[in-house]
């Protein structure tokens, strides 16, 4: 089960990305763009997805995802680390919320986290 540091280390490696506490709580950011925080004690992560994605996610995976009453009018998701399978799970949720906030420049210097196979 990935936890607080696990986010951490994942999204600071994705290019050109910063962390700064922002509403009392860890923000990541890449070119200056809010892609995850760690909200509820870092006990969930709340990241960018289109909102006719995540309705399905949240339909699918109520155990693991949900939306903050507070971000119900934004593009955004929390999920549960707890119910996160691993690290590569965490990888991909945390390189596709970086590529809805990445400038076209880093999404084309950096093709390996363009979009997941299949789409």
């Amino acid at each position: 089960m990935p936890d607080a540091e696990d986010v951490r280390r994942i999204a600071l490696s994705l290019p050109d990305t910063t962390e700064k506490i922002a509403w009392s709580m860890p923000t990541f950011r890449v070119a200056g763009k809010m892609f995850a925080t760690l909200p509820e004690d870092e006990t969930s992560i709340a990241v960018r997805c289109p909102k006719e994605e995540r309705d399905e996610l949240v339909m699918a995976e109520p155990e693991k995802f949900w939306i903050a009453d507070h971000e119900a009018q934004f593009a955004w998701v929390r999920a549960r680390l707890a119910a996160i399978e691993d690290e590569d799970e965490l990888r991909d949720i945390l390189a596709d919320s970086w590529r809805q906030a990445a400038p076209p420049r880093l999404l084309d210097a950096h093709p390996e986290l363009g979009m997941p196979p299949g789409e």
